[in-house]
């Protein structure tokens, strides 16, 4: 679009304020220049105090499928779930197939994101080959440039000599290492988190110890290395602590957590696919930490996971069913429903956890409304009240714990580089 959006509320820096944005070119342009054209289309936001012009969010944590397993997801049916949900820019990771572990092995996704991205994705390249956390390491070097970072999501590199080698060579080329941190041998066929429910209900538990403890190691190598390290979907007491000792020592640490690690807990497990994730849901005091350490800066952005399966694939209850849930058309809603109308957290702080945050540690481009950045941006509505109905998902997945909550704030706008990728069509702009 070119046009001017007058007076709106816009979120810039970590802070609310008034002003216009006006758009041309896929630009963001000087409101006041611009203003003095004739015929420029204006939409006034003062009306609707209850609007928030955002930066577009970024999700460094998603699965989008392609190539490989395009009946779960593909890039088109995921980056509309994106717009959807006001996100601008996702990351996704390497469970695809082929895996990205080599250039030639990268170009049929970067092709199908050429083709059919509606939002900026950029993927992620493998830590070892063929993604199996263990055994030779890509050519970090060849890929470095057509990614957002390294991972072997899904799996833990479990060998401390093939982690401490991976970050030695990621830290040479200055780039970064996001970590799905899981050791294998402290599994023991879990499934739940082990806690009061996986107990009550004789179901196999998925212990913290297998989470915080490799963090721990990896946290000692990023000491060592000098590694830029982000840990993925932090669910643990035990490893909040640990990265947030390791950050106050210096240590090049960034983190994440799902709004599902912060808002639900195994009190609210149910028997249903729809709750079974990993890591899992954890207990009751380990939500409060993650609350607390988003609040404190410990935790630095938060990601969605999206892992879209087939709704066969999540009907097999809590055992049987595909771990992953979806979470990207309703992770603003369900975060400023639970945190923030509830004064638990401030609005700009998750603002920033969704937008500053993950653009300045994956090297995005910023987002503060300067003339000349991209217009990526999202239109939010803090008062419209709805109900999450995986039915009427873009998402090709429908299994989310959040199905049939009542929510406010939704997204009635998705610009990238101006163009509309997403409109409420009862939107009142």
């Amino acid at each position: 679009m070119n046009g001017l959006l007058k007076d709106a509320t816009m979120y810039r820096q970590g802070h609310l304020c008034k002003g216009d944005i006006a758009i041309q070119g896929g630009k963001i342009v000087q409101g006041d220049l611009f203003s003095s054209q004739g015929g420029v289309p204006i939409v006034p936001l003062s009306f609707n105090n209850h609007y928030i012009v955002s930066p577009g969010f970024a999700d460094v944590h998603v699965h989008l499928r392609e190539p490989g397993f395009s009946y779960k997801e593909q890039i088109l049916t995921g980056t509309r779930a994106a717009a959807h949900g006001g996100y601008t820019t996702v990351c996704c990771m390497p469970n695809v197939n082929p895996a990205p572990d080599t250039l030639d092995h990268l170009q049929p996704q970067l092709t199908l994101i050429g083709r059919d991205a509606q939002v900026r994705v950029l993927p992620y390249a493998c830590i070892t080959m063929g993604q199996k956390g263990e055994g030779d390491l890509v050519d970090f070097a060849a890929l470095a440039p057509y990614v957002a970072g390294f991972s072997d999501d899904g799996r833990g590199v479990q060998s401390e000599s093939t982690m401490r080698e991976a970050m030695v060579r990621v830290a040479a080329l200055g780039g970064i290492l996001a970590a799905h941190c899981e050791q294998n041998d402290l599994l023991h066929g879990g499934y739940i988190h082990d806690g009061i429910y996986a107990h009550k209900h004789n179901h196999r538990g998925i212990s913290s110890e297998s989470e915080w403890r490799p963090i721990e190691r990896d946290l000692r190598l990023a000491r060592e290395t000098g590694c830029k390290y982000h840990v993925c979907h932090v669910s643990t007491k035990e490893s909040v602590a640990l990265i947030r000792r390791a950050k106050a020592e210096g240590v090049d640490v960034t983190c994440e957590t799902a709004p599902h690690y912060l808002l639900l807990c195994d009190d609210d497990l149910q028997e249903d696919g729809r709750f079974k994730m990993n890591p899992p849901l954890r207990g009751r005091a380990d939500r409060d930490a993650l609350v607390e350490a988003a609040l404190d800066g410990t935790i630095d952005m938060i990601a969605t996971d999206h892992a879209p399966h087939s709704i066969e694939e999540k009907a097999r209850g809590l055992e049987k069913s595909a771990m992953g849930v979806v979470g990207l058309e309703c992770a603003f809603a369900v975060l400023y429903t639970g945190l923030v109308r509830t004064g638990m957290m401030e609005l700009t702080r998750l603002l920033a956890m969704m937008t500053d945050e993950p653009r300045k540690r994956f090297g995005l481009p910023p987002m503060t409304f300067d003339a000349g950045q991209n217009a990526d941006l999202t239109v939010l509505d803090l008062n419209r009240k709805w109900t999450i109905n995986p039915d009427e998902f873009l998402s090709m997945g429908r299994s989310t714990p959040f199905a049939g909550a009542h929510v406010y704030g939704s997204c009635e706008l998705t610009l990238v580089g101006g163009e509309t990728v997403w409109q409420r069509s009862t939107a009142n702009l």
